[in-house]
């Protein structure tokens, strides 16, 4: 099982979770759930829901990930397979993202 954190604009949303590439969930933090001013995450999430889970990597997130001749250049220098697509996001998607989503690995003894 692999987490990560998901923030906007510095402030934690929510978590990630990729339970052995079969499963993934995406779950609100409880004080951005509970706040009325805060956003969804995306559309296709929206606050009237806490836990999402699917079978892939949410559309939202796998957007976030590169592609083509990018994406084979990111995957031979961190040394992670093409189609890891949850740890590629991990790794390229810490800082300097298009939008104001970041995404931070957790460490699953020390965190929630």
């Amino acid at each position: 099982m692999r987490r990560a954190k998901v923030l906007r604009n510095g402030q934690l949303v929510g978590y990630l979770t990729e339970d052995d590439r079969r499963i993934y969930t995406f779950e609100y933090d409880d004080t951005w759930f509970a706040d009325t001013t805060k956003q969804a995450v995306s559309l296709t999430m929206p606050k009237n829901q806490k836990v999402y889970s699917s079978e892939y990597l949410f559309p939202f997130f796998f957007n976030m990930l590169s592609e083509g001749v990018n994406k084979r250049l990111q995957s031979n220098q961190l040394h992670i397979d093409e189609e890891d697509g949850f740890g590629l996001l991990m790794a390229t998607a810490q800082s300097d993202t298009i939008g104001a989503i970041t995404i931070k690995p957790v460490e699953l003894d020390s965190e929630k």
